[in-house]
């Protein structure tokens, strides 16, 4: 299958899907059933076909695979895809969480289920085809592409406020981005291309890379979301369906970091030392500041946000550390946090499908009536905290070692997050799951279902096979990463010899 446009295949497989949707009429409970159907084994083989990819991928070639491309609009922009060492686990963890999201929308989600269906389908081919563009053009037309089904799957089948968060959270993303727009303009006149591979090697000038950096910074930094453009996150959590908060944290967040990566660092080095400082600034607030926040609230959801937030605290301070452990470590981080803050908002769900209510005062002495659902609920708590023996210990430490590496105070203050983050997750885990069970409502709640249990295990599986076995992460990214370094660094030496010959 090696001469197979297996990219092209994966990103747009899902659209196939949503054809065949389509053509399903009535809106009975039969019609229903036949559109999970059609959107699960859709999900399902696109998944199917990526470990194709994953298993052709060369570990050791640090350069971009399964290239594909084509004449698209001009002789200049054109249809370029490819994957390496980065982008390849996003593209995995994209496949591989949406039959979940499918599958934990099975019972809860009864109106416009053609509609919602579509719309998880539309966003798993625009998420995709984030991680797989080799042009800038095609990249920024996936990433803006991706806010349209979201904000309609958080407008349409959220909570109670779910207008004023999707209108909060595409104002947010869609400004941001806007700067973004301006940036690609200028980089196509400067160097007369919009090939991605190209542009990393192309040496933009020491003073346009600074005004570059900050327009793409804008873009990404309310994506991930960093303080203090994160706000739009909770309100957007909360209001998510279950599946929408799975997606938001597991994939659409790592966007930002992604879009650091493969943009900020190699193509504006000397930029990216300038402001290394600043982000290491507002990474450690983010990682302290949402802790204290998530300490006090009363919404289950609105208190894992906070918590992803601080997460991605340590994966920008890990990417700007511009080190190997610090960079992988960013990277692992991100994998984990899919994993383990999508299996917390599904965990959430299943209470929820439930008990209609995310109060944490609503609940108590669960682990009295959902034996099963304690002992998950506590391997993703203990993962999100960074225990040893979990996916979540990996990619802090690394970050953490990194961040020594470069500054000594950034990592201590950031280590203080590890502390705070085990406060607000046991205290979360203690007030849901310990404790008499004294609440009437909850005397007749029953355990998993064979269902949730199907969604569950593979991720308790992932999040343990991870912690204690983290080398097929890490060594399909170490050529990438490496490369990624070296690059940085010869950029920033070669401008300080130029700067010493000048004096």
């Amino acid at each position: 299958m090696s001469n197979w446009p297996l990219l092209s295949i994966t990103t747009f497989l899902p659209l196939v899907g949503v054809f065949f949707i389509l053509l399903v009429r009535g809106e009975d409970e039969g019609a229903k059933e036949n559109m999970r159907r059609v959107a699960l084994i859709t999900t399902v083989f696109t998944f199917i076909v990526s470990l194709f990819i994953w298993g052709g991928f060369d570990a050791t070639n640090p350069g971009f695979q399964f290239q594909e491309s084509g004449e698209w609009l001009g002789a200049s922009i054109g249809y370029r895809m490819g994957v390496d060492g980065i982008s390849m686990l996003f593209v995995i963890l994209t496949t591989f969480l949406m039959p979940f999201c499918i599958l934990a929308s099975w019972q809860s989600v009864q109106l416009r289920v053609k509609e919602y269906m579509i719309a998880f389908l539309v966003l798993e081919t625009l998420m995709i085809g984030v991680f797989c563009a080799l042009d800038l053009v095609m990249f920024y037309v996936f990433f803006e592409a991706s806010l349209i089904p979201m904000f309609l799957i958080i407008g349409v089948w959220g909570g109670k406020r779910r207008v004023y968060a999707s209108y909060k959270f595409f104002l947010y993303t869609l400004l941001g981005s806007l700067l973004m727009l301006i940036a690609l303009m200028a980089m196509y006149w400067n160097a007369g291309t919009t090939d991605i591979p190209t542009l990393m090697s192309h040496g933009f000038p020491e003073g346009m890379q600074t005004w570059l950096w900050l327009a793409f910074f804008a873009s990404f930094a309310v994506k991930m979301p960093m303080w203090p453009v994160h706000t739009w996150l909770p309100d957007a959590h909360v209001e998510a369906p279950t599946a929408g908060s799975v997606i938001l944290a597991a994939i659409l967040l790592k966007m930002g970091g992604y879009g650091f990566l493969r943009f900020s660092l190699p193509m504006f080095p000397l930029a990216s030392e300038m402001f290394a400082p600043l982000v290491f600034t507002l990474s450690v607030v983010a990682i302290v500041y949402t802790s204290l926040v998530a300490l006090a609230q009363e919404d289950i959801k609105k208190l894992i946000a906070y918590s992803s937030v601080a997460h991605m605290g340590y994966v920008t301070m890990g990417i700007f550390t511009m080190t190997e452990q610090g960079v992988q470590g960013a990277l692992f981080q991100m994998l984990s946090h899919g994993i383990v803050s999508g299996a917390l908002f599904l965990c959430v769900g299943v209470i929820y499908d439930r008990m209609h209510t995310r109060e944490i005062s609503a609940y108590g002495g669960l682990v009295n009536r959902m034996p099963f659902y304690a002992v998950a609920f506590l391997i993703f708590t203990m993962a999100n905290v960074g225990l040893p023996g979990t996916s979540g210990f990996v990619g802090e430490f690394l970050t953490l070692m990194g961040a020594f590496q470069v500054n000594t105070w950034v990592a201590l203050i950031a280590t203080t997050g590890v502390i705070l983050s085990a406060a607000y997750a046991l205290f979360l885990y203690r007030r849901v799951v310990f404790g008499v069970l004294d609440k009437e409502s909850l005397k007749s709640i029953t355990d998993l279902t064979l269902r949730e249990k199907v969604i569950l295990v593979p991720m308790i599986i992932l999040t343990i096979l991870f912690g204690f076995y983290p080398a097929p992460i890490l060594d399909a990214t170490a050529a990438s990463v490496g490369a990624l370094v070296t690059q940085y660094q010869a950029a920033i030496e070669a401008a300080q010899s130029t700067a010493m010959l000048a004096q």
